[in-house]
Formats: structure tokens, sequence, C-alpha cells
């Protein structure tokens, strides 16, 4: 008797050990607070954003894709970026190249993966097109893009400029802005904000340090500025990271006060260039 009660209590024994022993083999599998295994954290991944735009986005000589405000952009709030387009292009006019913005849509971007996020930028070389045509070419491509992708953040930012614009750099932006206002699309307005001001022939405002010579084009000083406020405004629509699907931002009204700008400067000598 003494024997078969021993043997009882071994059986007994070897379970308790066995079912403790899988108890906390699946604590630390699962990272149980208190095992002293560390809980696995999942990878955090970067927002992928497609940027489309002319020599502004792209880079011109002297400034590498990667140097453009665009890739500038992408360092600073940690995207996964594809930059395209091409210099001299816009919504409506092609600058001789043959390609509009809708054009190389189709051929650089479209037939990827959905982004989180695309960014069109653009406008200056539309600066001697109609209005109405500007508005109709926007619209046309956004259409696309979001029936392309219709779970991608959308923002369109309008033209930029080497120093204080004029009446026509002002015709596009709002042609442009008006675009957004009907589709429902975020608008970032360098423009108004005043990103570049002055004239760098002149050696007045903020152009004459981030303006090459040519009147138009950022250096590479102007890239990185160009990107930090870029960074900001997208930061203040909480855009700085997008994610497919979730990320739903819309239009967002424009700032009475960020109306007033300087219209005095002509917009002949920054047309000269084509961003």
């Amino acid at each position: 008797m003494p024997r078969l009660l021993w043997a009882a209590l071994a059986v007994v024994l070897v379970v308790c050990v066995g079912v403790g022993a899988a108890l906390q083999l699946d604590r630390i599998g699962r990272g149980t607070p208190g095992t002293g295994a560390p809980t696995a954290e999942p990878e955090k991944r970067a927002p992928v954003v497609f940027a489309l735009g002319d020599s502004y986005t792209v880079g011109i000589r002297g400034i590498k894709p990667e140097g453009a405000y665009a890739a500038e952009t992408a360092r600073t709030l940690g995207w996964q970026i594809v930059v395209a387009g091409q210099a001299r292009t816009g919504f409506a006019n092609d600058g001789g190249t043959g390609e509009t913005f809708a054009s190389l849509f189709g051929q650089q971007l479209s037939w990827r993966p959905a982004p989180d996020m695309v960014l069109i930028s653009g406008g200056h070389n539309d600066v001697r097109m109609r209005p109405e045509v500007i508005t109709q070419r926007a619209r046309a491509l956004l259409e696309g893009v979001r029936n392309r992708w219709p779970r991608t953040q959308l923002v369109l930012m309008g033209p930029m400029w080497g120093g204080d614009p004029g009446p026509k750099a002002l015709m596009v932006r709002d042609a442009l802005r008006d675009v957004a206002a009907i589709l429902r699309i975020p608008f970032i307005d360098p423009l108004s904000g005043k990103w570049i001001t002055g004239d760098v022939r002149r050696g007045t405002g903020n152009a004459a340090r981030l303006i090459r010579r040519d009147g138009t084009h950022p250096n590479q000083a102007g890239n990185r500025y160009i990107a930090r406020r870029l960074a900001d405004d997208l930061r203040a629509l909480k855009l700085a990271a997008p994610v497919l699907g979730e990320t739903d931002v819309g239009y967002n009204p424009p700032d009475a006060a960020a109306e007033a700008l300087p219209t005095g400067s002509s917009t002949r000598r920054a047309a000269r260039e084509r961003p």
C-alpha cells in the first residue's frame, strides 16, 4: 500500500511540474508582465508618400531630386517618398516637353500600389494659361488620382514663387484653390503663407538668401526652408503621418488675415526660367 501511495504522489508531482512549465512558457511567449521577458512592440511603418510636380519638386541642374524640397520634407517627417514629375510642366502647360502632370502621373505613379498620401504641387508654369483651363485640368487629374486610389489621402499645394508674387501667380493660385474646395481636398498655399518674399536681384526679403540668381528656383538652403514650412503646414493639418484608409482630412478654408499680399512685383522675370 505505501508503495502504491508513493507512486501516485510521484505521478501527481510530474503532472504539476509539467503544467507549471507549460504556463511559464506561455507567459514568456506572450510577454506577460512580471516574467522578465520584454513585450514585443509592433514595428512602425513609415508612411509612403508620392509627390508630383515641376522642378521645384524634382530639382534642377545643381539640385538633385534628393536635395529638393519634397525629399527634404520626407527626411523631416520620416516618410518613404516617391518623387515624380518633370521640369517646365504644369497642370495645363507642357512647357514644350509634351508632358503635363496628368501624363506624368500615368507614366510614373499610377501603376504603383496605393500610397498613404499623394501630394501634387505646381502651377508656376501655368501662368500663361487661362484660369478655366487650369481648373479643368487640375480637377480631372485629382479626380483621376482619387478614383485610382480611393483610400489615399490627397493634398494639393499651390504654386511657389521666387519672391513676391504678381497677379498672374495669384490667378493660378486662386484657380487651384477653387478646385481644392470643390473636391474637398486640403490646400497648402505658399503664396498666402509668404514662404518666399522680396527679390533676389534687389537683395530684398528672404529671397536674397534662399533663391538662386535665376530669380525663380530655391537654392539648397531654400529647399530646406520650404521643406520646414511644408512640414509645419502638414503637422497643422494632422497630415504629417498619413495612413492608408485611415487618414481623411478635407478642405481647409483660407485664413482671411493671410490674404493680404504684395502684388506690385512683375511675374515676367520669374516666368523667364520655368521651374
